[in-house]
């Protein structure tokens, strides 16, 4: 039995672990992204020679620092995608996250401790992811469907905790986990998401239940014939996709000191782009988490160069339109081929 390249057999599905050595631990680990890890070289060596600050060390920890919300959004949409799904409510969550973090410590609310507001908003992201999951599973409505529900309903409880009111202020130690630059070159931040970003590629690489998620990629009736569980890991998929959206929320009240309900409008789609460019089928099956970090550097190098040259926001727009529809074309163009 065959199933598509870059995702995982019945055999591997069922547990049995990789080759080892380098050579086979890179392909897994950055499978299907070797033409947009050229093209991020490309990009870099492109931008080095039209602007003198853009390799400098500064403006490089500068570009870790922007692509920490979008890195941390695009793992959980990295596992969405693999099992052929789509999650269009994750700026929405992000937005609901953040308005509970702030609803709970602010002194004006509740004033409750910053940990048990980060809590409370992981725990409504994962709930909200979760039931998108059973909209898609019980309700059997598709993954589009139940994620732009999810996205309105999200959107509009995040602008009734305060009336669609943002709220400023947060302790100076909880600003400074994206500020304060440990060893001189990473935040806490940054470290969150490199370390996410490790786990689930172990996960997805290593673990049964990861290479599992490339099974219902490939076919989910074959997968549930199998004897994978294919229910119960997309609502799984979907509420630890909830969870990171919300995580990224976190981070970005750390970045900006302030929460608002009118945060995360189109993120949802760099998100998804992020996916896409980084080497994963919209088809499902095919992607991995490594092809994700070069899909989130794509973007965030590609806008902060041409913040550097001094590109207008709205061209930046249209630019980073043109590349998503590339990125998709070259997953049509490559499905045709394979």
């Amino acid at each position: 039995m065959s199933s598509k390249p870059g995702s995982a057999d019945l055999s591997v599905s069922a547990g049995e672990p990789r080759a080892g050595g380098l050579k086979p631990l890179f392909a897994a680990l950055f499978a299907g992204a070797k033409g947009p890890l050229i093209g991020l070289i490309l990009l870099c060596l492109v931008l080095s020679v039209s602007t003198d600050t853009f390799l400098t060390v500064r403006n490089i920890l500068n570009v870790l620092d922007q692509i920490t919300v979008l890195g941390i959004m695009a793992i959980g949409m990295t596992l969405v995608i693999l099992i052929g799904g789509i999650d269009l409510s994750v700026g929405s969550i992000l937005a609901l996250g953040a308005m509970v973090l702030g609803y709970v410590v602010n002194p004006d609310y509740l004033g409750l401790p910053i940990p048990a507001g980060i809590a409370a908003a992981l725990l409504v992201g994962g709930l909200c992811g979760l039931v998108s999951g059973l909209l898609v599973t019980v309700a059997k409505l598709p993954p589009f469907i139940a994620t732009l529900a999810m996205m309105s309903v999200a959107r509009g409880l995040a602008n009734i905790i305060t009336d669609g009111s943002q709220i400023v202020g947060f302790p100076d130690w909880f600003t400074n986990l994206s500020i304060v630059r440990h060893f001189g070159f990473i935040s806490v931040t940054v470290g969150v998401m490199i370390v996410l970003g490790v786990i689930f590629a172990i996960f997805l690489n290593y673990r049964a239940t990861g290479r599992n998620l490339y099974a219902i990629g490939g076919s989910p009736e074959v997968a549930r014939l199998s004897g994978i569980p294919v229910n119960r890991l997309t609502n799984w998929v979907y509420a630890v996709c909830g969870v990171l959206a919300a995580l990224a929320g976190v981070v970005l009240a750390a970045r900006l000191d302030s929460v608002q309900p009118s945060s995360g409008f189109g993120y949802e789609l760099d998100t998804i782009a992020a996916v896409v460019i980084g080497g994963a089928s919209l088809s499902g099956g095919v992607g991995s988490i490594g092809g994700t970090a070069i899909g989130v550097l794509i973007i965030g190098v590609l806008r902060n160069g041409l913040n550097l040259l001094g590109v207008s926001p709205f061209i930046q727009q249209i630019v980073i339109g043109v590349v998503i529809a590339l990125a998709v074309a070259a997953d049509t163009w490559r499905r045709r081929a394979k």
